[in-house]
C-alpha cells in the first residue's frame, strides 16, 4: 500500500474503529466474532481503498462489507435448532444498575435469536435501513426481509412474560 494512503488508512481505523465494532457485535452477538467480522472487512477495505476516495462513502463500504461477510457467514453455517429468547423488557429504570440489567437482558434475547435474524434486526432498527434498502444491500427480496424481521419481533415478544422482574424497576 502507498504511504500515504496508508497514512489514510490508519487514520480512518483509528477514528471509525469504535463504531464499526460496535455493528459488527451488533451483528455477530460476540465480542470475538466481531473482531473477526471487523478485521476481515478492514483488510478488504485496504486492498480497495486507492478506489474508496469519497469519504462518505468508505464508511459505507465497511458496513456493506461486514454485512455481507456476516451473512456468507450464517449462509454456510448448517441449520441449528432455534432457541427461544430469554427475556424482553417492557421498560427502561432510571437508575444506572436497571440499565445494566436492561443490558444483561437485552443481550441475552438478542444472543439466542439466529444470526439472520439478530443481522435483520440491527440493519433495520440499528442502522435505520429500510426493508428495501435491506433486501437491496443482502441481495434478497423484501418480502424475506419483512418475514425474517416480523419472525425475530415474534421471538421477542415471546419472551416477554419471563420479564416480571424488570418490569417492577420502572
Amino acid at each position: 500500500m502507498d504511504p500515504g494512503f496508508e497514512a489514510d488508512f490508519r487514520e480512518f481505523v483509528i477514528d471509525r474503529s469504535g463504531a464499526l465494532f460496535r455493528t459488527a457485535y451488533l451483528l455477530t452477538g460476540d465480542r470475538h466474532a466481531a473482531e473477526d467480522l471487523m478485521q476481515s472487512a478492514l483488510a478488504k477495505t485496504a486492498a480497495k481503498w486507492r478506489g474508496l476516495r469519497d469519504p462518505a462513502a468508505i464508511e459505507g463500504y465497511v458496513r456493506r462489507v461486514m454485512y455481507h461477510e456476516q451473512v456468507s457467514w450464517w449462509r454456510r453455517r448448517s441449520r441449528a435448532a432455534e432457541v427461544s429468547t430469554g427475556w424482553l423488557p417492557d421498560q427502561i429504570g432510571d437508575g444506572h444498575a436497571e440499565m445494566v440489567d436492561l443490558r444483561l437482558v437485552m443481550r441475552a434475547a438478542l444472543a439466542r435469536l439466529t444470526p439472520r435474524q439478530r443481522t435483520m434486526l440491527v440493519l433495520r432498527y440499528f442502522e435505520d435501513l429500510s426493508e428495501t434498502e435491506i433486501a437491496r444491500l443482502l441481495g434478497i427480496r423484501v418480502g424475506s426481509v419483512r418475514s425474517q424481521i416480523y419472525r425475530s419481533l415474534e421471538r421477542l415478544k415471546k419472551a416477554a412474560p419471563e420479564l416480571s422482574t424488570v418490569r417492577e424497576f420502572g
